[in-house]
């Protein structure tokens, strides 16, 4: 087994980049939002809120599975907190899953803001998949200038 496979494959390096995309523009009071591969690798946009939550790995491997089952956005309620999930994809990458969390009072008015927070989902597909595109359009032109470079 290579220890680090997970750390190098492009969903992960993928993963990262998207991570640092969405968590630029989140406030300090915003939603927490997490991104989490199939690995069950988490980059979260504020440890300490996430920590709070004391979502386990099992609860965690539940409720990817339940997106994994097809059942998109999957909505759950958690110490007044309504988290939503769904899968995290660009056009050629399975990155993983997608989490937000959100303070409410009850899992009702998470559901008044479904509309919303699909479209937030939406958006965090779409910037994978930018980035994705933005990634083999520089390896395309380092192919193109690697051999003007070497003479």
């Amino acid at each position: 087994m290579n220890i680090y496979s997970s750390l190098f494959s492009p969903a992960a390096m993928l993963n990262e980049q998207v991570a640092r995309q969405v968590f630029e523009i989140i406030s300090e009071q915003g939603p927490l939002v997490v991104i989490m591969d199939a690995d069950g690798n988490c980059w979260p946009s504020n440890s300490e809120k996430f920590e709070k939550l004391n979502l386990s790995k099992q609860w965690l491997t539940h409720f990817c599975s339940k997106i994994n089952d097809g059942v998109e956005p999957v909505v759950s309620h958690v110490q007044n907190h309504g988290i939503v999930g769904s899968q995290l994809v660009a056009d050629h990458t399975k990155c993983g899953y997608i989490l937000m969390a959100l303070e409410e009072p009850g899992p009702e008015s998470m559901l008044a803001k479904m509309e919303l927070v699909e479209m937030l989902l939406g958006q965090f597909n779409l910037i994978a998949k930018l980035v994705e595109k933005c990634n083999s359009l520089y390896q395309a032109q380092a192919k193109l200038c690697s051999p003007l470079c070497s003479n």
